[in-house]
This record gives structure tokens, C-alpha cells and sequence, in this order.
């Protein structure tokens, strides 16, 4: 699981929480049921069966792979419609391309983000490269879904390129963690993604026997997906592995602690840790649009019908496709 790595974590800037923090309790621990998506590459669905109050204001997440294909078996998802949220892909090991029908996209590998602000509304495609397919190889990374306000739900759709060299790189007091911040900032040190609501985002890693904690701002929520490898999270040092996520009560941090022993084909526990300050607004979602009541959601695929979310550009030659489900 390469994305970023450092050789000597101990050369980056150190992060821990104050003695005298409340640390946060562990409410629920969920197992993300598997699927498919897009045109068949396989998922973890990381939020399922959690409520929206512990969500609010991410929307959904997908863990995408980890899978090794064959040549001639990557898959992506076809063009399909987004309005009134963000979607944020990020690549751990792999090649992704994206392109966009308001003029954004390009290809994003190892460590990787593309953040795509959909706003009033627009149509994409993520697709492996031809390369990628003919080859086969190695794909892993996520895919997470960030609510708008009502004031943003209608601005104009905007695209991100977040290079991996652009991520900012913490550890812990004694280097057994590298953080990778890649939007919002965690103990004043930011991340390059600019976020229209105040979220943090951060893929974690921890060595063996490592413990992390990590001072997090009381009016954000806190959870922690696990991509590999097995640990505990809470004071209470609740057991959670590998397709599991953690949903965090109130306080101001929040403790992550890998075991001693891994997996035979998992050297270390990897970790996305997500906050944001929740909107509290009326949420209503379908498919690919997400709005604030039916009457909006219905104006939405009306919109999309007439084709006022855009048109795909004519270089593809592909047909437009239906909404994602």
C-alpha cells in the first residue's frame, strides 16, 4: 500500500494530543457490506448501517478494491450525472482517469486525489487507462462522497488535482505513524483540498504495536475506516480490522492503536480518519444527486434528462448513460 511513504517518519513534524484532551468514545463499530460498482469492479460500502447524525456531512464511501486484475479486467464506471455534492477519489496503488463534461479531469495514481466539486450540476466518467487494461495490475482507493449546504448546492461545478506531493505529512510523538492530510488541517498543519464544508481527511499508518492520538476539534465528527490490518480505536480499545468502521462520540481526541501482530499480506494497520462539522440540514438523496427535499431531487433528473447537466464530449463517441445508482 504504497501511496506517499517516508523513509524516517521522525524527519516530518510531530502531532499528539494535550494531556489534558477529552478523549473520545467509541459509539459503534460497523462491518461495510461488499458490492459492485460502475461497471463491475468490486467495493466495500465503508458508511452502510451507519445513522446520518454520525455521518453528517459525508454522504457515502466506498472502498474500491484492493484488487489485483488480470489483462483485459479493469473496470470503471460509465458517464453518469452528480449534482449538490463533492465526490473525492483517492488512489492508493493504481491508475485512475477521470474527465468531466465542465472541462475538469485527468489521471491520478499512487497517493493521488481528484476532487470534484459537482455543485448545480455536471456529467463524468473514472475509467482505468487503456494501458492499465491491457496489462491488468494492482488497484486500490476510496471514493467519498461530501454534502454541500443549500447556499453551495447550485455553484458552479469546479475540479481539484491534488498531486501526492502536495499532501502534508505528519507523525506521531515517536514515528510509528505517517499521517497524510489531505484536506483540512489537523493541529494547524493543512492539507492542499479546499473544502466548501470544514472537513478533515487523513489516511493513517501505523506500525506494529503503534498508538496514535490525535487532537480533534470538538465541533467535528470523527470516524476511522480500516483499509488493512487490524487495531483497536477508543480509550476503551474497541477491536477493529479491516473493512470496519469506528464512529466516534464527543471529546476533543480521538486514539487509534495498531496491534502487535499483522496479517501475513499486511505489514501495517492503514486507517482513513474523517471530521467535519455537520450541516443540519434536510438531506434527500437518490442515486447520483444530493439535495434537500424530493422536489429538488426531481428537478435534478428532469435537468439531467433535458440535458442541462452537460454533454459529454465528443471525443468519447460514447452514449450517455443513466444515473449511477
Amino acid at each position: 500500500m504504497p501511496a506517499i511513504t517516508v523513509e524516517n517518519p521522525l524527519t516530518l513534524p510531530r502531532v499528539a494530543a494535550p494531556a489534558d484532551a477529552v478523549a473520545r468514545p467509541v459509539l459503534t463499530v460497523t462491518t461495510a457490506p461488499t458490492g459492485y460498482e460502475g461497471e463491475g469492479f468490486p467495493v466495500r460500502r465503508a458508511f452502510a448501517g451507519i445513522n446520518y447524525r454520525h455521518l453528517d456531512p459525508f454522504i457515502m464511501m466506498d472502498q474500491m478494491g484492493e484488487v489485483e486484475y488480470a489483462p483485459g479486467e479493469p473496470k470503471g464506471t460509465p458517464w453518469h450525472p452528480h449534482r449538490g455534492f463533492e465526490t473525492v477519489t483517492y488512489i492508493i496503488d493504481g491508475i485512475f482517469d477521470h474527465q468531466d463534461s465542465h472541462g475538469g479531469g485527468g489521471t491520478i495514481t499512487n497517493g493521488d486525489t481528484q476532487w470534484m466539486t459537482a455543485g448545480s450540476g455536471l456529467l463524468h466518467i473514472e475509467a482505468p487507462p487503456e494501458s492499465l487494461v491491457m496489462s491488468g495490475g494492482l488497484f486500490h482507493g476510496i471514493q467519498l462522497w461530501v454534502n454541500l449546504p443549500a447556499k453551495d448546492k447550485m455553484m458552479a461545478p469546479k475540479y481539484q488535482d491534488l498531486r501526492s506531493t502536495s499532501v502534508g505529512l505528519l507523525t506521531s510523538p515517536d514515528g510509528g505513524a505517517l499521517l497524510r492530510v489531505i484536506a483540512g488541517e489537523l493541529d494547524g498543519h493543512a492539507g492542499p483540498g479546499a473544502t466548501h464544508t470544514p472537513i478533515t481527511l487523513i489516511h493513517a499508518t501505523l506500525a506494529p504495536g503503534a498508538e496514535l492520538t490525535l487532537p480533534w476539534r470538538e465541533d467535528f465528527n470523527a470516524l476511522a475506516y480500516v483499509l488493512a490490518g487490524r487495531g483497536t480505536a477508543g480509550p476503551d480499545r474497541r477491536p477493529i480490522h479491516l473493512g470496519q468502521t469506528a464512529v466516534y462520540g464527543n471529546g476533543t481526541s480521538l486514539t487509534i492503536r495498531a496491534d502487535d501482530k499483522q496479517d501475513n499480506n499486511t505489514p501495517d494497520l492503514d486507517i482513513v480518519l474523517l471530521g467535519g462539522q455537520p450541516i443540519r440540514e434536510p438531506m434527500a438523496h437518490y442515486g447520483p444527486f444530493v439535495m434537500n427535499n424530493r422536489a429538488e431531487l426531481q428537478q435534478a433528473f428532469d435537468d439531467f434528462q433535458k440535458g442541462r447537466l452537460g454533454t459529454i464530449p465528443t471525443i468519447h463517441g460514447m452514449n450517455a448513460e443513466g444515473p449511477r445508482s
